[in-house]
């Protein structure tokens, strides 16, 4: 399982209303495999409906669409985190803290 949470760090609240795409790379390039919206509290519980396999995947995080909304100028339109997935049974938690100019990422528990 896939999961994330989106902090803004211009008001150090949780980014409600982000949409988060997953994709899985394969032979043929990039599939989507599962789509959500962050919630009041900015978390995503699970991006994906099917069981992973292990592979390389990205979340491309709308974060254009997020500052639009709020009036605020931004540069990165998408955030764009690949991971590889090794241990396809645990739990991964990637995290987002997002600014208009800037960002960064871990892997969560």
């Amino acid at each position: 399982m896939i999961s994330t949470h989106v902090l803004d760090l211009i008001s150090g609240k949780p980014a409600s209303g982000v949409t988060v795409v997953l994709g899985r790379l394969d032979a043929d390039g990039w599939t989507i495999v599962g789509k959500a919206r962050t919630n009041r509290d900015g978390r995503v519980k699970s991006l994906n409906a099917k069981r992973l396999s292990a592979g390389i995947y990205e979340l491309s995080f709308e974060t254009g669409a997020y500052f639009k909304k709020k009036k605020v100028k931004a540069f990165h339109p998408w955030v764009t985190i690949t991971v590889h997935i090794k241990d396809a049974g645990a739990h991964h938690h990637v995290p987002l803290l997002l600014s208009p100019f800037g960002y960064s990422t871990y892997r969560g528990s």
